[in-house]
């Protein structure tokens, strides 16, 4: 397990290096090496700056805290894909299968476009799509319980629904855009980007993953024992259902400050955890660092194509990562549904 993260941790650095030397106009890696480590207080006094401010004003200023803010979208939506189906017991849940992504997107962008809850500062944002994502996953957990229990197919044709709705919802706030560039604004955000990532965009989406993280990982027995069951969780001790609540509020925390910063980035909650489970098995002390970081990996390598196929205008994020989730949904479940 060290090995594996020791690992994923080089492949991770070296893909920031390269990733922000990739695009329209290309830096040498060893140059974007130079230019960070001469930004770090221990290393500047032995760094001479030798390159074009052009690259430094590239590399610092534009590419590496959106390089930086792909590596914690995908670790973030990665980690709550593991948390939701841990909540639900389900391989193929996800925030944008249960709904989640669409309420976040909802609400958040009932503030954009009508600065509804402008009140709230500077994290109105942030704090809206994460109250949209709790309330969506919130209605989800309630109306897929019978009996006490979950019960899957309900929860993923409640999630389903939801997510139409929420979507429909989406459409007639967009559809009442009080002017033309908010509504373009709001279509492009939605399609989820990384474009226009600043430094002061990655505080709190890092603190919140960092958080959860601690807290997901300080319970990580009790999430193994809630894949077996919520009765033989409760035998062994632990309370099922303050568990399952801190799972919602943590999904939904990760999820709105997530989305908030980079709009809806569909299917990484979905197949990261898969991959991740296949290749370290589903304890969750190994699979929430590693998945956290093949999340990150991803999403950087993602947002490296969108920059580059169709150069020097891009692609949403969003639509890549659907064109490659999608196959990768269906093929999920029909394996699950070959095992049966």
């Amino acid at each position: 397990m060290p090995v594996i993260i020791f690992c994923l941790i080089l492949v991770a650095v070296i893909s920031i290096i390269l990733a922000i030397g990739l695009g329209p106009v290309s830096v040498a890696p060893a140059t974007v090496a130079r230019i960070i480590g001469s930004k770090i207080p221990f290393l500047k006094e032995y760094i001479l700056p030798t390159w074009a401010k052009v690259d430094e004003n590239i590399v610092w200023g534009l590419r590496f805290p959106r390089v930086l803010l792909g590596m914690i979208v995908g670790s973030s939506l990665s980690v709550t894909g593991v948390a939701m189906q841990a909540l639900v017991r389900n391989h193929l849940a996800d925030p944008f299968i249960l709904g989640v992504s669409s309420g976040a997107s909802a609400t958040a962008t009932l503030g954009m476009l009508f600065g509804v809850f402008s009140f709230l500062g500077p994290y109105a944002l942030s704090i809206s799509a994460f109250f949209g994502a709790a309330l969506t996953i919130m209605l989800v957990y309630t109306i897929s319980r019978v009996r006490g229990r979950i019960n899957i197919p309900q929860l993923l044709l409640s999630g389903v629904a939801l997510s139409m709705i929420m979507d429909a919802v989406t459409r007639i706030i967009t559809l009442s855009a009080p002017n033309a560039l908010g509504l373009h604004n709001v279509t492009y955000w939605l399609s989820g980007s990384l474009a226009g990532a600043k430094w002061g965009y990655l505080t709190l989406p890092a603190a919140t993953i960092c958080f959860c993280m601690i807290i997901l990982l300080a319970n990580h027995r009790a999430l193994n024992a809630l894949l077996m069951g919520d009765e033989t969780a409760g035998t062994l001790g632990f309370n099922v259902g303050r568990l399952q609540k801190m799972l919602v509020l943590v999904s939904s925390l990760m999820a709105g400050t997530t989305i908030a910063v980079s709009g809806t980035i569909g299917f990484v909650g979905l197949m990261v955890p898969h991959i991740t489970r296949l290749l370290v098995g589903s304890d969750h002390k190994r699979v929430l660092p590693v998945c956290a970081l093949l999340g990150g990996i991803l999403v950087v390598w993602v947002d490296v194509a969108a920059r580059l196929i169709i150069a020097p205008e891009e692609l949403p994020i969003g639509v890549l990562t659907a064109i490659f989730g999608g196959p990768l949904f269906i093929w999920l479940l029909k394996r699950n549904t070959a095992r049966r």
